[in-house]
């Protein structure tokens, strides 16, 4: 496959230029201006860029157990669709993913789908709270990380365990920071107050310095949240914190226009803090944009009690256009930045090589900020020694791309998912994906 007349961006050697690219197998094996060979199918990607894969690391894909809203394939699809080629599923299904028997029949059936599924297990068995999973044999089986996601973790002195075995482990932690002794009802600003979500982020924080574990800070909603994790990275705390689209661009007076498909874990709060968010997302506090893609049937999202509601959105198909739309083009972030936040950094959180697969020697590495990774003894991608991360578009690295005209615009509606909860339907975006190349294959023709 040729892909020709692109503007390539490498978000990880902070690299753009317009040039042809040529793909064999699931390989890119060369840059420059280029003429097809016979046979080869040629892309024309003119007034588009071409930038890695997008990384989603919290996405809800409801299998097992409530595949009425999403299954893996479906899921797959929608990702393919927003330009994903690597997404973490979360751990809350049903039954949890806290035994190895779950999480191996995850991973053997997400082997068939057109996008890379990687699966979090549960920190504690049931996601009760109570009881750590077998944190040794879950990454054995396969598990990229631990997540309780969906209720927060209340025992301290757990917590400081799972942190420390994680870290043995060379594996993120992520976590979903509510404490329910200050909420009221979920979904609202005014009865889920920022207080709930401000107190454990604070404790957080601190064990990840007291334990030197790495934390993911899910779905930051606060403009006290953002700065406590300023905080606690200037104090030198490993910790990752993710945003999502819908907490940068609405407030809580989307729910008086949209109900109940305005309606989130944590809640979307006041512009002060939607700006907070953006200037996070500027300074580097933020790390990611995740979208916490979270399904749910019609049926569930019209009950005519806002609160008897189900929680969350779907948001694979709409991040990268609202990341354009919303920070780009108002002038928040650069392109090179969103696609920093939306495949680089998520992949440094799962230490993801540049072949998209994990590596935890990636995690030995203790500079965050480095474009060209150095290790001795780890995997080379075609350099001795050397060892280059996820995000750097050059010859001999993974096939995983997304090919965009970010002055298109379309109209967001027509989803892949099984699922339709969103506010975003019917909006005007920018960024039209024209394709998803996953493993050398087209998985999405926009």
């Amino acid at each position: 496959m040729l892909i020709k007349n692109g503007t390539i961006l490498s978000p990880a050697t902070h690299k753009q230029q317009k040039a042809d690219l040529r793909i064999e197998n699931d390989r890119i094996t060369e840059i420059g201006t280029l003429s097809p060979k016979d046979g080869e199918q040629v892309l024309n990607a003119e007034h588009c860029f071409i930038a890695p894969g997008l990384i989603d690391v919290h996405v809800h894909f409801r299998d097992p157990g409530q595949t009425w809203k999403e299954d893996l394939h479906t899921g797959a699809m929608s990702a393919a669709a927003g330009g994903f080629t690597t997404v973490v599923c979360m751990a809350n299904t049903k039954p949890t993913v806290d035994s190895t028997e779950v999480l191996k029949d995850l991973v053997t059936r997400a082997k068939n789908e057109p996008v890379n599924i990687r699966f979090t297990a549960a920190v504690t068995k049931g996601l009760q709270g109570k009881e750590l999973t077998d944190f040794e044999n879950l990454f054995e089986a396969g598990a990229c990380g631990f997540t309780d996601d969906g209720i927060p973790l209340l025992d301290e002195k757990l917590t400081e365990e799972a942190m420390v075995r994680a870290k043995s482990l060379k594996l993120p932690l992520s976590f979903h920071e509510e404490d329910p002794s200050f909420i009221e009802k979920s979904g609202t600003h005014r009865t889920a107050p920022s207080i709930a979500e401000d107190i454990m982020v604070a404790r957080d924080c601190m064990l990840s310095l007291h334990t030197g574990a790495t934390i993911n800070i899910q779905h930051i909603s606060s403009k006290n949240s953002v700065s406590l994790v300023r905080l606690a990275k200037s104090l030198g705390a490993p910790v990752y914190a993710e945003a999502t689209p819908h907490h940068f661009s609405l407030t809580e007076n989307a729910v008086e226009q949209y109900g109940t498909y305005a309606k989130m874990n944590p809640p979307l709060r006041t512009e002060e803090d939607r700006l907070a968010i953006i200037e996070g997302l500027k300074d580097g506090t933020i790390d990611m944009i995740a979208t916490d893609h979270a399904p749910h049937s019609t049926e569930e999202k019209k009950k005519e009690d806002f609160f008897a509601c189900p929680s969350g959105i779907i948001g694979l198909e709409t991040s990268l256009a609202l990341g354009i739309t919303n920070l780009v083009r108002p002038g928040h972030l650069t392109l090179m930045e969103l696609m920093e936040k939306m495949s680089v950094n998520p992949a440094k959180l799962y230490s993801l090589n540049c072949y998209g697969q994990q590596d935890t020697a990636l995690a030995d590495v203790a500079s965050k900020e480095s474009s060209i990774l150095s290790h001795s003894g780890a995997a080379s991608c075609g350099k001795e020694n050397v060892l280059r991360p996820y995000g750097a578009i050059e010859t001999d690295t993974a096939a995983d791309l997304v090919i965009f005209d970010p002055e298109e615009t379309f109209i967001a509606g027509n989803y892949q998912s099984k699922s339709e909860n969103t506010p975003f339907t019917g909006m005007e975006l920018y960024g039209k994906i024209k394709y998803t190349i996953c493993r050398g294959k087209i998985v999405w023709e926009g």
